[in-house]
């Protein structure tokens, strides 16, 4: 039995149609994986990013903490230099000051100069050392801020903002 070419037409385009129907499937399947790959490598490019910039910032806290730590140690140990100077009599703590004359009395010439007392000397030297302390905290936050902190937020205008974002296909 044979099949007459008119029997067969609607079984051809029905086949036809069936093979166009998963066609299309197979390529919005496709496509939608490659706006899923697309998506996710925007995304790890913005993170690689973010962590090159949260890198930079750390290094750069890093450095300001250990050049301000720096400046600190030198600070302080000049203060116990001076300190065991003043204290084993091979220097002296010096102080600028005037010593106005009573009235009606007679000067008379001090070949010494003022010098603290010496139950006095401790604290100064104290003060010294919390001085040098309040400093290099102040320099460091302040370079923190300029460095760091100012800078995070520049970026996250121009970074971070754009990871919660997809690209439009």
């Amino acid at each position: 039995m044979s099949l007459s070419p008119l029997r067969l037409a609607p079984f051809v385009l029905l086949l036809a149609l069936l093979l166009w129907v998963a066609f299309d499937r197979v390529t919005d399947q496709r496509d939608d994986a490659r706006r899923e790959r697309d998506s996710a490598q925007w995304e790890a490019n913005g993170l690689r990013e973010a962590a090159r910039i949260s890198g930079e910032m750390l290094a750069e806290r890093d450095a300001i903490d250990q050049r301000n730590t720096k400046e600190l140690t030198d600070a302080l140990t000049e203060n116990k230099r001076l300190r065991r100077s003043v204290g084993d009599g091979t220097g002296r703590l010096h102080v600028r000051a005037i010593c106005p004359a009573a009235a009606g009395t007679a000067r008379v010439a001090d070949a010494r100069r003022a010098e603290l007392a010496a139950d006095a000397r401790p604290d100064y030297f104290t003060l010294r050392d919390q001085l040098a302390l309040s400093r290099q905290m102040i320099l460091g936050l302040q370079q923190y801020v300029r460095g760091v902190c100012l800078r995070s937020q520049a970026h996250q205008d121009t970074t971070f903002s754009n990871l919660n974002k997809r690209p439009t296909p």
